[in-house]
């Protein structure tokens, strides 16, 4: 007993501890060498409590800014930022988003190797965001234990597979067919993205006949946009709610370098998760994919959305002004519909935004690329704040999660949830293979197409 309680408040509760054990698996899996195992699992741990230590800054540079809307506007304000709301939540959800995310690349696995929808999920760092939306709104709604970590790896491991294969006939538009696909989710943003392009995008010229100054050459970099974006914001609301709302903060000193300096904590803390998340990635994925591509041969790898941006980089910048004008245009919108002020986040919109513009440009050009990034970024803001009602506790904190995906699976799955363990095990199990499905039918009639298409050439 003694062992057993050891094991579970020991190391299942240290989710660092449990990501370098699925690593170390993989690791030993793939015959490795001794130094290639000591070194991928210590720097998969080490990159984790990295990841947390700069979302802990992140999460620091947030509240005067809460503060600032809150007293100095009378607003409850909400920033999106997957890295934040991650960190916070793993106080309480730590060791069950750990094992979600294990069972749902498991779950993942299957369904490719079973289905015509042969798309392996390797993006980690979504894998984790999301299997903490599944683990935060089921556990909120009152299912704990095994019953939660099995519904969220199921759920995990579906939309793993699904949402790769949805946005995959676009894919193949963006890329002219190269042998990945896309693993990111904000699919649902790049969907709508693409379809309002073929829709408004007819005669449009591309985005990449535009010219762009080198003067403004630092628009493609993301942390300094992000930090010059949070400068104004922060330096803006300063000015507008006063000395006064950030008064417990400031001790008195200035108030506007205060928020000068808390602006740029907020991006030194971007700086540290961005690298941790790249060492965690650095070691984990690599030994995910060995193992992925020996149990299901002829899959896809489903990657990040910056694979996407050397395809169309005039429309990454185009998508990221487009969407982030919808988002603001989004946040004036949210009071009168009763709903949470979600102030525009800077790394959904960059990264978000500027896959949308290439999938819109893609489909609609100019045309396509600014409007389908535009209506991405109303997405990015409505759907958030839908969100807060089933997080808990965490739906009273100053940030949530920002992709459209983790919003939509978070809100059904949180409602599913709300019906009891017997209603949630059957209405998931239903909700999952409707999903597989027409993933499936999906992909079947993108693949025919294709052959079609190479057969037309072959005649020609």
């Amino acid at each position: 007993m003694g062992v057993l309680h050891f094991i579970v408040n020991e190391i299942l509760s240290q989710p660092q501890l449990l990501v370098g054990i699925m690593a170390l698996i993989g690791l030993l899996a793939l015959r490795k060498s001794v130094n290639d195992v000591v070194t991928g699992t210590l720097k998969v741990i080490v990159g984790f409590l990295i990841l947390t230590g700069g979302a802990g800054i992140i999460s620091s540079a947030l509240s005067p800014l809460g503060n600032m809307v809150q007293s100095g506007l009378h607003l409850h304000g909400v920033i999106p930022t997957n890295e934040a709301i991650v960190a916070l939540a793993q106080k309480s959800f730590g060791a069950e988003t750990a094992i979600i995310m294990g069972v749902g690349f498991v779950v993942n696995l299957i369904l490719a190797r079973i289905t015509p929808a042969k798309f392996i999920f390797l993006t980690g760092h979504h894998l984790f965001f999301m299997a903490t939306v599944l683990a935060v709104v089921l556990g909120s709604a009152g299912i704990h234990g095994a019953s939660e970590t099995i519904l969220g790896g199921i759920v995990l491991g579906t939309v793993g597979t699904v949402m790769p294969a949805f946005v995959h006939p676009f894919m193949k538009q963006v890329t002219g067919g190269a042998d990945f696909a896309l693993g990111h989710f904000n699919s649902l943003g790049y969907i709508t993205a693409a379809a309002i392009g073929k829709v408004v995008g007819k005669n449009s010229r591309t985005t990449e006949e535009i010219k762009v100054s080198p003067k403004v050459g630092f628009l493609r970099d993301s942390l300094v946009m992000t930090t010059l974006t949070m400068i104004i914001i922060y330096i803006l609301l300063a000015v507008i709610a006063g000395a006064k709302s950030i008064a417990e903060y400031t001790q008195g000193s200035n108030y506007v370098m205060y928020s000068l300096t808390q602006a740029l904590t907020f991006g030194g803390g971007i700086a540290i998760v961005l690298m941790g998340v790249r060492m965690i990635l650095s070691e984990l994925v690599p030994a995910f994919q060995g193992i992925a591509l020996k149990i299901v041969p002829n899959a896809l790898p489903a990657l990040d959305c910056p694979t996407t941006f050397t395809f169309a980089p005039t429309a990454v910048l185009v998508g990221f002004i487009s969407s982030l004008v919808g988002g603001i245009v989004g946040m004036f919108l949210m009071g009168p519909l009763g709903l949470a002020l979600i102030i525009p986040g800077m790394v959904p919109h960059f990264f978000d935004g500027g896959t949308a513009g290439v999938f819109g440009n893609a489909t609609g050009g100019r045309r396509g690329a600014m409007i389908g990034s535009f209506v991405n970024g109303l997405l990015i803001t409505a759907l958030p704040a839908l969100l807060l009602a089933f997080l808990g506790s965490l739906g009273l904190a100053n940030t949530t999660f920002g992709d459209s995906d983790f919003c939509w699976v978070g809100i059904v799955t949180g409602g599913i949830a709300k019906t009891g363990y017997a209603g949630t095990f059957i209405l998931t199990i239903l909700f999952c293979a409707v999903l597989v499905a027409f993933a499936s039918m999906v992909t079947v009639r993108s693949n025919r197409r294709a052959r079609g298409a190479m057969g037309s050439s072959v005649s020609a």
